[in-house]
């Protein structure tokens, strides 16, 4: 990038108006105007820039990241932004209305002799644009120009550049991709085998990549001469063959001599017959299987008359341009004649069948025309092969070929057009578009009774339902389903993309180039390893080689997907391979998302690309490798959840929560297994071979690129290490702080400014032992209350009693409400239960301490009188301590 110093020496150089140095200042100082997405078709992601030293956005690989590698490794470009302030583009709509739109445009580049905005977009979109509006963007002479974006641009004195997919050189991309690694700092040769090299280069100018690296593989590796290609010690025409075939790459030591070489050593385009050939009236020429004279000779223009009188003139330059392609044959020159187009298209038609009875007939014909006597055959009369002579003849004279004639005519007859009038058909495909196609998803049949009432109404002949039906199944089936059902339903139809011309591999050249994250959670229960109760179905996370469809490192864990798991597998990929892929492929979850997983692929070079949503097709390495892992492997074990998916099937006795035996050690221990050894040691049916044998041949042939190994230290750690979902914790006196249910203690947390405050914190996933806390402007690593049991033991333990422990935390977390109600309900019942008692023994005692009650008189029988009885009758009291009622014993 330029220092101030350099910018101000630009802008006096070039004359800059200070309207258009403020939008230079403008661009510079100001973030990108927006965060880009792939939407449903582009693939995003962020290019680590060197030139740049920050992470550049695009929203297409295909366009965008295209024009990035341009600018990256264009001399001429100084700096370029990605997402510059919007600017507002006035035009007039194709009705005429004056429109005033913010436009930002996809980059802002600072060139040696101008700077401007640059748009990238697709042939294809510019040409749909184009029609839709003609007066933002149109093709003037070869070249897509934006009026509104140019005439804003002119009036601040900058530019406006309009780039499309045609102007990509897909070779010139491969090669860049492919030296990628070699541009990095550290990667150096010594200079002994630089001049090595070069002195072989030198002696034969223009030999052959292949060639070199079989001469001076004794003294040098394959990545000691990509390097000097990479460094320009080495000159190599990067748009004109791919590294990856090095039979076809030429090398030079500079561009001089394969200046020299060009003038020098290769031969004419022309061929020798028509170098010698001249131009003179009346010669004979063969154009498209046709001869013809020339008439006219003259400075510009070649007449040529053909053999049907017919006189055409062709541009001179046009003239020697297909007598170089081999179109016109100059005479004394034989060609073979081409298959003529109509009769490729009369053969192409033809069944099996009917071409075995042509050979038949062409047998019979051949020997009748020689004229040998043919075998008395039934089979054959004399009227039918006199028939058979006569096509043959015909077809000679009017194709080129008898054999054509010879061919049946079966499949041209019957009634191939519809006895319906043209308007039933069209109101029948209006009935189609506007009732069935819909997202109602009327059946056939109602939408074929709506077709018999509108005939009725316009007093047409109505269709029958078996006609209603064929052209249904007629239409377009993506389109037909696009409109019932929806996009993600039609996505299922959509044709495959088959790229016809030259671009880089979907899957890469070689090993460690395109690398592929995803998540799933596993078909299986495992089991807690002591105490037996029931922890789930873990996740799994795959790390996958694009090129060689390597497992690359696997991660497993009870927590759900997020940037956790993401930065593990990444660990877990340098621990084994000692380096990360060039490009990482990931889909649009939100834990890819996460700054501190773009920081670190920024950090270590690698190019995050996002597939776009709803495309399974573009992860189908991953998920082909989760069918084939669950196939072969999981759906075996004891525990695995493929009967869930009949749930009304499952009972008790075989539901696989009470069938799981597996704990999380030993499925980790046969899962690495099964990725490293077995499944990597199988033949791939896409390879030919295994994947460990795909992946090594690939590093032999395209260098094993040692100086991309990332060391496996301190500071590696420290950006895998993940935090909580809140970042922070709260230090708690005497405990410190809290982390995933486990407490964690420093001697920073004594000092009493800390308690009860927030400090940021950040975990190992591989070790429940310690964490790292933010205090006083460093990280500290505090010792976990489980710091003793882990202390010790190797990391894969720590990491597999890490995960089981959590998941024991969590489920007791997960479970504590439900037992804090129960316990809550008892204890309300309880306290009820003792006020009441309390209340009725305070009666009791309240009782006891009143006045007697009077005597109560007793009537006796056959008494007339009344009298007063000295003393109660026990038998009539009731004693209030016997009358309490027992409702339970707490």
């Amino acid at each position: 990038m330029l220092s101030e110093g350099e910018l101000s020496a630009w802008f006096h150089r070039l004359g800059i108006s200070e309207r258009a140095k403020a939008t230079i200042h403008q661009v510079r100082s100001s973030d990108p105007a927006r965060r880009v997405g792939g939407g449903h078709r582009n693939v995003s992601g962020r290019y680590p820039s060197r030139k740049m030293g920050v992470t550049i956005q695009f929203e297409s690989h295909r366009v965008e990241l295209a024009e990035i590698y341009e600018m990256e490794h264009d001399s001429d470009v100084l700096e370029y932004y990605d997402q510059p302030p919007p600017i507002k583009l006035d035009y007039h709509a194709i009705s005429g209305k004056r429109l005033g739109v913010l436009h930002t445009a996809d980059y802002f580049t600072i060139r040696t002799a101008s700077a401007g905005w640059v748009e990238c977009k697709t042939e294809e979109e510019l040409g749909r644009l184009s029609e839709r509006n003609p007066n933002r963007y149109r093709l003037d002479e070869g070249r897509w120009r934006c009026p509104p974006g140019e005439e804003y641009a002119g009036a601040v004195g900058l530019d406006y550049t309009v780039r499309s997919s045609r102007d990509i050189n897909w070779v010139f991309q491969a090669n860049i991709q492919f030296l990628e690694d070699y541009f990095a700092e550290g990667a150096a040769v010594p200079s002994g085998k630089v001049e090595s090299v070069r002195s072989h280069v030198a002696a034969a100018p223009g030999i052959g990549l292949e060639d070199l690296l079989s001469a001076v593989s004794g003294s040098c590796s394959r990545d000691d001469v990509y390097w000097l290609i990479a460094r320009d010690h080495l000159f190599v025409d990067l748009r004109a063959a791919r590294l990856t075939e090095p039979a076809t790459v030429s090398l030079f030591a500079d561009n001089v001599a394969a200046a020299v070489a060009r003038q020098t050593q290769l031969p004419s385009p022309l061929a020798p017959a028509a170098s010698e050939f001249i131009l003179a009236p009346g010669t004979l020429v063969m154009w498209d299987a046709k001869p013809w004279k020339i008439v006219n000779a003259g400075a510009t223009m070649v007449s040529l008359l053909g053999d049907d009188e017919i006189l055409s003139e062709l541009p001179a330059g046009v003239f020697e341009e297909l007598l170089k392609a081999g179109r016109i044959i100059p005479p004394g020159t034989t060609a073979a004649p081409g298959p003529r187009p109509d009769a490729l298209e009369r053969i192409s038609k033809a069944s099996e069948v009917e071409l075995r009875r042509a050979n038949q007939r062409y047998q019979c014909v051949c020997r009748f025309l020689q004229g040998n006597a043919l075998p008395q055959d039934p089979a054959v009369p004399a009227r039918t092969l006199r028939r058979w002579v006569l096509r043959y003849q015909r077809a000679e004279r009017a194709l080129g070929s008898g054999f054509l004639g010879l061919l049946s005519d079966i499949a041209q007859r019957g009634n191939a057009t519809s006895k319906l009038p043209e308007s039933t058909k069209a109101l029948m495909a209006q009935i189609i578009e506007a009732d069935y196609e819909t997202l109602r998803q009327k059946s056939k049949r109602a939408s074929w009774l709506a077709l018999g009432l509108a005939c009725e109404e316009r007093g047409l002949i109505p269709p029958s339902y078996k006609t209603f039906s064929l052209a249904v199944r007629k239409r377009p089936g993506y389109e037909q389903t696009l409109k019932r059902q929806g996009r993600r339903a039609a996505y299922e139809r959509e044709a495959f993309y088959w790229e016809l011309d030259l671009k880089t591999p979907r899957h890469g050249d070689r090993p460690f180039e395109i690398g592929h994250i995803d998540h799933t959670q596993l078909d299986v229960e495992l089991v807690c390893s002591m105490t037996g109760r029931n922890l789930g179905r873990p996740w799994l996370t795959i790390f996958t080689d694009a090129f060689s469809r390597r497992f690359l490192a696997f991660f497993l864990t009870f927590d759900a997907p997020s940037y956790r798991s993401c930065m593990m597998v990444l660990r877990q990929c340098v621990l084994r391979h000692g380096r990360l892929p060039q490009i990482v492929v990931v889909d649009g979850g939100r834990e890819f998302e996460s700054t501190y997983f773009e920081t670190m692929l920024a950090r270590y070079q690698c190019i995050k690309k996002t597939r776009p949503p709803a495309k399974a097709r573009f992860g189908s390495l991953c998920e082909r490798l989760f069918g084939t892992a669950n196939t072969q492997f999981i759906h075996n074990l004891r525990g695995n959840t493929q009967i869930t998916r009949c749930v009304r099937q499952v009972t008790k006795s075989v539901n696989p929560q009470g069938q799981a035996v597996w704990t999380l050690k030993e499925l980790q221990e046969h899962l690495t297994v099964y990725c490293h050894e077995v499944y990597d040691t199988m033949d791939h049916p896409a390879l030919g071979q295994s994947p460990r044998d795909a992946f090594q041949a690939g590093l032999a042939s395209t260098g094993q690129r040692l100086h991309r190994i990332i060391p496996y230290d301190r500071e590696f750690m420290i950006y895998t290490l993940p935090t909580t979902t809140r970042g922070t914790a709260k230090v708690d006196p005497g405990r410190g702080v809290k982390v995933h249910y486990l407490y964690y203690w420093c001697e920073a947390f004594r000092r009493p400014e800390l308690e009860k405050s927030h400090v940021e914190v950040r975990y190992d996933p591989f070790d429940a032992g310690s964490v790292y806390a933010f205090v006083e402007g460093r990280w500290v690593e505090c010792i976990g209350e489980y710091h003793h049991v882990f202390h010790g033991r190797s990391q894969k333990e720590v990491m597999l009693a890490t995960q089981e422990l959590r998941r024991r935390r969590q489920s007791h977390s997960q479970r504590f409400p439900m037992s804090a109600r129960r316990l809550a309900e008892l204890l309300q019942t309880a306290e009820a239960t003792e006020a009441m008692l309390s209340q009725r023994l305070r009666d009791l005692e309240l009782s006891r301490t009143q006045p007697a009650a009077p005597a109560v008189a007793r009537i006796s029988p056959g008494h007339s009188g009344s009298s007063l009885s000295s003393r109660p009758d026990p038998a009539q009291v009731e004693n209030p301590a016997t009358a309490l009622r027992i409702y339970g014993e707490i």
